[in-house]
C-alpha cells in the first residue's frame, strides 16, 4: 500500500532534522489566473496531513485572488541537502475560520500587527507608510488581543498528485507519483523517467 502522505512526513521530517536546510517549511506555490497566467512566490507550510497542506495569507493579496478565480494550486518544495524534491498538486479551499482563528492567535504579536498593517500586493507609496500603520495598529490594540483580520486566512491544498524526485548519480534520478482523481479516491502510484 502506498501512502504519499506518510511518506511526505518522513521526508519533512527529515528536512526538518537536517542543519543545513534553515527553513524546511518554504515551499514554492503556483497559482494561475482564470486566464491562466501563471505566478509563483515563497509561502511557508504550516500545517499538514490527510486533509491537505495549509499555508496562510492576506486574502486580499494577488496569490488569494488568483486562488479565488482558479481554485488549482501546485506546490514545489527543494531540499538541495537532501538531494530530494517534491511537487504537489491540486485543489484549494479556504480554512475554517476556527481554525484560522486559532493559528492567528498563536502568532508573535508583531506578526499579528503586520497582518492588519500590510495590503499585500497593493502598491505602498514608501516604508514609513507602512510603519506608520503598524505604530497605528499597536497603539489601538495596546494591552489587548489582536483579532484576526478578516481579510486574512488560510488555504488548504487537497493533493491530487505528488511527486518525489530523489537525485542519483548521471542524472538517474528516481522519479515517484502518486494521483487520485479526487481526495476520496484511493492513490494510484507509478514511477516517471527522469
Amino acid at each position: 500500500m502506498h501512502d504519499p502522505i506518510a511518506k511526505f512526513s518522513q521526508w519533512f521530517a527529515d528536512a526538518k532534522a537536517s542543519p543545513a536546510i534553515t527553513e524546511p517549511t518554504a515551499m514554492t506555490l503556483a497559482t494561475a489566473t482564470a486566464q491562466g497566467k501563471p505566478s509563483a512566490r515563497i509561502v511557508l507550510l504550516k500545517e499538514h496531513g490527510p486533509q491537505g497542506f495549509l499555508f496562510y495569507t492576506n486574502l486580499t493579496s494577488r496569490k488569494s485572488g488568483e486562488l479565488i478565480a482558479n481554485p488549482q494550486a501546485a506546490v514545489c518544495f527543494y531540499w538541495m541537502p537532501l538531494c530530494r524534491q517534491l511537487r504537489i498538486e491540486g485543489t484549494v479551499v479556504q480554512a475554517a475560520d476556527a481554525e484560522a482563528d486559532a493559528y492567528f492567535a498563536s502568532r508573535p504579536r508583531e506578526r499579528q500587527i503586520g497582518a492588519w498593517a500590510s495590503l499585500q500586493s497593493q502598491p505602498l507609496r514608501d516604508r514609513a507608510e507602512l510603519d506608520e500603520r503598524a505604530a497605528m495598529l499597536e497603539k489601538r490594540y495596546a494591552g489587548q488581543p489582536i483579532p484576526r483580520p478578516p481579510h486574512w486566512s488560510g488555504w488548504r491544498l487537497i493533493p491530487r498528485s505528488m511527486e518525489f524526485w530523489l537525485q542519483s548519480e548521471a542524472r538517474l534520478h528516481e522519479r515517484e507519483i502518486y494521483t487520485r482523481a479526487d481526495a476520496h479516491a484511493p492513490w494510484q502510484f507509478s514511477l516517471l523517467y527522469p
